[in-house]
């Protein structure tokens, strides 16, 4: 039986960053991946789905040609060729963690499915190993809702979805979050017809109502139809079609699509890492126990990224990693010490970071509150882009912002600049003072400060 200083359970961005700093030591180190090296944000999520955004505003901007003085002609998309990019780029970084996974002379990876057999042996293959240190990495899957019929179905999760060959005619999206509002724009761009079913009564609940309506607006407005306050209630195939029965405020109607992508929530992948016998707990919602530091209940193992549901991005991924690698050290960080902090990839971008208005009042802060159109930012007008707007919120007590959203040109690369401020507790006053570039939207970020007003709490 093999013993290991370190085995990692999982090959997506958290084992990158442990493995960074592991590797510098003395060390004998297992990495189990039974799917794909790299996990879903290389494979499945944030490359590929990245390289097909960058495709998509591509197409969608040679079509604006006249509007930026030059005849473009017909705009054509050749659905292969954005495939084989998209392939390439994902394919590269799959296969350059492949390659120094298996050239370390530190690093043994074993390709395959892990579960335990105690808390310090895990099989794979047939085979038993032994850890001194164990991190559980393997993530999340797309979950299917309660549908009549679905399981009759051949539908796409987002997995599936990047795997198919052929431009759906007309993609049915269940689910208005993230994922499924990211792929309704990209595909409808790409020349799908797409329609969008939520279940609640806005598309990306978790936002403030005016950047949901005006997500919703600019998509509408590229012609993806989308319902809200609408179930998906029944499922079937006839004709070569997907027949969707779905149902608002008591009245069904059938709407008939090419294709069906779930995107409707996400679940932990454990079922088969035999968790039970190495005596880790789990949460009420199937994910692992972590504590501040990703540890479990056994001492020894951590669970890291997505399958702790502490967060759900590869930021927040590399995040955990850090933390426990910090851990290790004798070091104090902790995981929820973290300031929230992520972006829809839409064009345009949103970005947000701490708290939105609502969850601001919820808390009972006194919240003051500053809005700027983008059509009143100069570079957004010179650039013909000037949908969206940002939102500043800044606690009146103590003159610390409590959280900002960007939805406008570089929205998810100027949120960093937020993030950045609130990690290190910078005083509105103090980056009011700050001097930015001309012309950049960020730049009338610190102005916007002068307009703040106080929020009235609802009853």
């Amino acid at each position: 039986m093999t013993h290991y200083d370190h085995i990692i359970i999982g090959s997506g961005q958290a084992t990158g960053t442990l493995l960074g700093k592991l590797t510098q030591e003395d060390v004998k180190i297992a990495v189990i991946e039974g799917a794909k090296v790299g996990g879903s944000c290389v494979n499945y999520g944030c490359t590929p789905t990245k390289a097909l955004v960058a495709s998509a505003r591509a197409i969608h901007m040679a079509k604006r040609g006249n509007e930026f003085g030059f005849d473009s002609g017909d705009v054509k998309v050749d659905f292969k060729k954005v495939r084989e990019r998209m392939n390439e780029i994902r394919n590269a970084s799959n296969e350059g963690l492949t390659d120094w996974l298996e050239e370390s002379d530190k690093i043994t990876l074993y390709r395959g499915w892990g579960s335990f057999v105690d808390e310090n042996t895990v099989e794979v293959n047939g085979e038993k190993i032994t850890g001194d240190k164990i991190y559980i990495n393997t993530g999340t899957r797309s979950v299917a809702p309660d549908i009549d019929g679905l399981e009759e179905v051949p539908w796409l999760d987002n997995q599936r979805l990047l795997n198919l060959e052929q431009l759906p005619e007309h993609l049915l999206i269940i689910g208005g979050g993230y994922i499924g509002i990211e792929f309704a724009q990209i595909y409808r761009r790409f020349g799908a017809q797409v329609t969008v079913i939520q279940h609640g009564p806005q598309i990306m609940s978790q936002e403030d109502e005016d950047f949901s309506d005006a997500i919703k607006e600019f998509l509408e407005d590229e012609g993806i139809e989308i319902l809200c306050d609408t179930s998906a209630t029944a499922v079937s195939k006839a004709n070569g079609k997907v027949q969707l029965t779905v149902e608002n405020n008591g009245k069904e109607k059938v709407i008939s699509g090419s294709h069906l992508l779930i995107a409707a929530g996400r679940k932990p992948n454990t079922e088969k890492l035999n968790l039970a016998a190495a005596g880790i707990e789990l949460t009420d919602k199937g994910y692992i126990k972590a504590d501040d530091f990703c540890r479990t209940n056994v001492a020894h193992i951590y669970a890291v990224g997505d399958v702790n549901g502490k967060g759900a991005f590869t930021h927040t991924s590399v995040n955990d990693a850090e933390v426990v690698l910090d851990h290790l050290s004798g070091g104090d960080r902790k995981v929820s010490d973290r300031i929230k902090i992520y972006s829809l990839f839409t064009d345009p971008p949103l970005g947000r970071v701490g708290m939105s208005e609502k969850e601001a009042l919820k808390k009972g802060k006194r919240v003051l509150r500053a809005t700027k159109p983008m059509s009143e930012i100069s570079r957004a007008k010179e650039m013909s882009e000037t949908t969206g707007f940002a939102k500043l919120l800044v606690d009146a007590e103590t003159d610390m912002i409590l959280g900002a959203s960007i939805l406008g040109p570089g929205g998810d690369e100027i949120i960093n600049m937020f993030a950045a401020i609130m990690h290190s507790k910078i005083p509105c006053r103090t980056y009011r003072e700050v001097v930015l570039v001309h012309p950049t939207v960020s730049e009338l970020m610190p102005f916007m400060l002068d307009g703040l007003e106080e929020v009235e709490a609802e009853d």
